[in-house]
């Protein structure tokens, strides 16, 4: 083939493609374009699209502005921290009086923090976060036209962080509360507060996700608390130090929430915060007003999330429910009287399904103590019904103590269990006396080692104490018990224990696979 008739043959080939697109652009069955074109110059947004980003904008500006001014930031100083610490002997290097004097005068000093709140009533009351004013001295609210008032605080709860103060005013501006049950995951809602120092700052986001429980927040007061309600609304508005206190606004410019922690290593906002659901927070309110105190009704349980080999063992086909780890207190809690036992999955509550800790927790803070709830569990694959009275927490209960120092076993007894991966040794009564062990404890099984091969890694640690076997109940008081435990529990069934370990018992499911 000579080389102009190939020259020709291309020549030919490329009029007739430019032909065929002139003849079907003709017919609109294809647009001529160039893809450059394309790429580089995106779209022009249609009208009706600028017209609704346009009104979102309107409405974020609307909330802003009628919601701000009933924004308070607050502050709370502590006037003598180290007030108990003072009179108190101490071994001072020789020398060195005159330095630790020093120092002693400055942290002697005023210590404030600063947190937000909003005003819910014309008469000045205020909500806010209880560690916002947590063992504060003197509270000072500022609002945004600069107005400033000493603030009395009417009630603080620990167990759920809310706390109500208020301030002598007539027709101030208030905030409209919403119904946190009807929001949804997805929809845009507004944080205001007074992050970092900088007052009145406003922030939107979305709501991320709703009942967010297992965030072990500590008590302001001291230490964890064993009737804490988490139920926590997450949002992606940012929220930092400061915001505490603040209120979260959904679309309406209703508060349906108190903003109250985040999700950070660093202490700084790390795109997820967390809010205190207002229907919960409006009871505790509510309570402190009428009684200075809230009136919860509690189970008298600790609880926690169901696990995928939870439900196996408890006989569920669903990884739902809520697992009964221990009872507070152990002697005479509500549902130990009426025949809850531990290891037991409750599926429901007042006749509603509850598949998470938040939703069991919502349905129980709406009954008050003294009132009876319908509660159905899972045992080993068998549905339990029971009627449970509720009663108040013991006011000298609410706060558990977490000091307890891991005794040093002696492990020249310890044996090792190969199906587990634990190695364990009976509890000595030197070990039992230097952790405070009570007398139903003293006579288990205290793990010294773990293996990162067996089925208790991640579940159990070097100091738990092996008190009980579940499905069917036999108490653990030597080797020979565990073993026996693990002998009638077959290959991918689930061995269930109970477990003493930091003061309190939790339930640990085990799946043994060999």
């Amino acid at each position: 083939m000579s080389m102009r008739f190939r020259i020709t043959l291309i020549a030919a080939v490329i009029v007739a493609f430019a032909s065929g697109l002139v003849f079907a652009s003709g017919f609109d069955f294809t647009r001529i374009s160039w893809a450059q074109a394309r790429a580089g110059a995106p779209a022009k947004p249609a009208v009706a699209a600028v017209k609704s980003l346009d009104e979102t904008a309107q409405a974020f500006e609307a909330i802003a502005e009628l919601v701000t001014p009933a924004v308070v930031s607050i502050e709370a100083e502590q006037l003598e921290p180290r007030a108990r610490a003072r009179g108190q002997q101490r071994n001072i290097p020789p020398g060195m009086e005159e330095f630790f004097r020093n120092f002693e005068q400055q942290q002697d000093q005023p210590r404030s923090g600063q947190g937000s709140g909003f005003i819910v009533s014309k008469d000045g009351y205020i909500l806010t976060n209880n560690h916002v004013v947590a063992n504060a001295d003197r509270v000072t609210v500022t609002m945004l036209d600069n107005r400033r008032f000493p603030a009395k605080v009417i009630g603080r709860d620990p167990t759920t962080d809310v706390a109500l103060i208020k301030v002598d005013g007539t027709d101030l501006p208030t905030v409209a509360l919403g119904n946190d049950q009807t929001m949804r995951v997805g929809q845009w809602v507004i944080a205001i507060g007074n992050p970092l120092g900088l007052d009145f700052t406003v922030t939107a986001g979305i709501v991320s996700a709703k009942g967010r429980s297992r965030l072990n927040l500590p008590s302001p007061d001291g230490g964890p608390n064993n009737y804490a309600i988490q139920d926590f609304i997450q949002t992606d508005a940012a929220i930092n130090p400061g915001n505490s206190g603040g209120p979260l606004v959904n679309i309406r410019g209703e508060v349906i929430g108190i903003n109250s922690a985040i999700a950070s290593a660093t202490g700084f906002n790390a795109g997820y915060g967390f809010a205190i659901p207002i229907s919960l927070a409006q009871i505790v309110m509510n309570d402190l007003k009428e009684f200075g105190r809230v009136r919860r009704a509690v189970l008298g349980v600790t609880i926690d999330e169901v696990s995928p080999t939870d439900a196996k063992a408890a006989g569920l086909s669903e990884i739902r429910g809520i697992k009964i780890q221990s009872f507070v207190p152990a002697d005479n809690s509500p549902a130990k009287r009426a025949g809850i036992e531990v290891g037991d999955v409750v599926i429901t509550a007042g006749g509603q399904r509850v598949n998470r800790v938040a939703e069991l927790q919502r349905v129980v803070r709406g009954f008050k103590p003294g009132e009876v709830i319908d509660i159905e569990a899972m045992r080993f694959g068998e549905k339990k019904s029971f009627k449970v009275r509720l009663a108040e927490p013991p006011a000298d209960a609410t706060l558990a103590s977490n000091e307890r120092r891991d005794p040093e076993p002696d492990r020249s007894n310890a044996k090792s269990n190969d199906r587990l991966g634990i190695t364990v040794q009976p509890v000595t009564e030197a070990v039992a006396s230097e952790a405070r062990l009570s007398e139903e404890y003293r006579r288990g099984l205290m793990v010294t080692n773990v293996s990162v091969r067996g089925p208790a890694y991640r579940e159990l640690r070097a100091n738990d104490i092996i008190v009980q076997a579940l499905g069917p109940k036999r108490d653990i008081r030597s080797v020979t018990d565990l073993e026996s435990a693990v002998k009638a529990t077959k290959r991918g069934e689930v061995l269930s224990l109970v477990v003493f370990s930091g003061g309190a018992t939790r339930v640990v499911n085990l799946a043994l696979d060999q």
